[in-house]
């Protein structure tokens, strides 16, 4: 099922009373790249990322039953499934990987989830979330394959669109895709949306060359926040309509990435959170001269460590 337009306009009007508008900034031309830069930014969305807009979504649109709600996530998305369902008054429980750690797990449970740490093997986390919601009944919120879960992270689009209204190039990081398969059915063919993905965690690169059967094993420092096993169905059937160009970078790359967005604008995101900005700041992407680029920084759930 394809999502257009209106099912993310509709997202935007359920979840609005729930979710902060981010804001964005513009960032001059000598800072990133060779041109001013407009960054959205998602990582102050409560939770610390734009995942919390694909689960309200969700929960808005279903009825819940009293089992509450259930998700498989390495940190964020259970963090986002955990404060939609406290809010609105359910349960939540969360089937975690164990690499998730033990910052990512806390803020789960932070935001209302019971979270079960499930081993290291991401197919037996999903066998055992598969079959609580079977047993239970609760409803299950897939952290991006599921046409509620895309529509509402494809607002993240629909308010940059209305920031910066005259983007020729949107660049956002991908894992399973929910994001980035969002924002490309909203702007459609009328903006260049590209994929930043790290080497370790490159599900649409992967997807592209060996089709969705052929998974990844996610590793990294990318990992508990893109490290989905394989790309989405949806996401992947947005991104091949419009010809979605996936650009790769390193996990040196990312680090270097989060160094430069804290000394040009002491903000600090996440190695997920700032994939996409990589993209400009290694030149692995070169904008054209007066190009308006647009960057979502999409996670903030750095651990405070990485930075003493």
């Amino acid at each position: 099922m394809m999502i257009v337009k209106n099912d993310i306009s509709q997202a935007y009007d359920r979840i609005r009373p729930y979710v902060r508008t981010t804001p964005t900034i513009e960032i001059e031309a000598d800072a990133f790249c060779n041109v001013p830069v407009s960054l959205k930014l998602e990582h102050l969305q409560f939770t610390g990322s734009f995942k919390v807009r694909g689960a309200l979504n969700t929960v808005l649109s279903k009825n819940v039953p009293e089992a509450g709600v259930v998700a498989v996530s390495g940190g964020n998305h259970g963090a986002a499934v955990g404060f939609a369902a406290s809010r609105l008054g359910h349960k939540a429980k969360i089937f975690a990987p164990d690499y998730a750690g033990d910052v990512k797990m806390a803020r789960m449970r932070q935001f209302g989830a019971e979270v079960a740490p499930s081993g290291t093997d991401f197919a037996v986390v999903v066998d055992k979330y598969e079959a609580y919601a079977k047993e239970t009944g609760a409803l299950a919120v897939h952290p991006f394959d599921m046409p509620e879960v895309m529509a509402g992270q494809g607002t993240v689009g629909l308010e940059l669109s209305q920031q910066v209204p005259d983007l020729d190039t949107v660049f956002v990081a991908v894992g399973g895709g929910g994001l980035i398969g969002g924002i490309s059915s909203w702007y459609g063919d009328d903006v260049n949306v590209i994929a930043v993905e790290s080497e370790e965690t490159a599900t649409y690169s992967n997807a592209l060359k060996h089709g969705l059967d052929k998974g990844i094993k996610p590793s990294g420092i990318t990992a508990n926040s893109l490290g989905a096993p394989n790309l989405g169905r949806l996401p992947f059937d947005a991104l091949k309509q419009h010809n979605r160009l996936s650009l790769v970078v390193s996990d040196v790359q990312i680090k270097e990435a989060q160094r430069i967005l804290w000394d040009k604008m002491r903000v600090i995101a996440e190695p997920g959170g700032v994939t996409a900005l990589a993209a400009l700041t290694t030149g692995v992407y070169q904008p054209q001269k007066g190009e308006r680029i647009g960057v979502v920084i999409c996670g903030g759930n750095a651990e405070i460590d990485w930075f003493l």
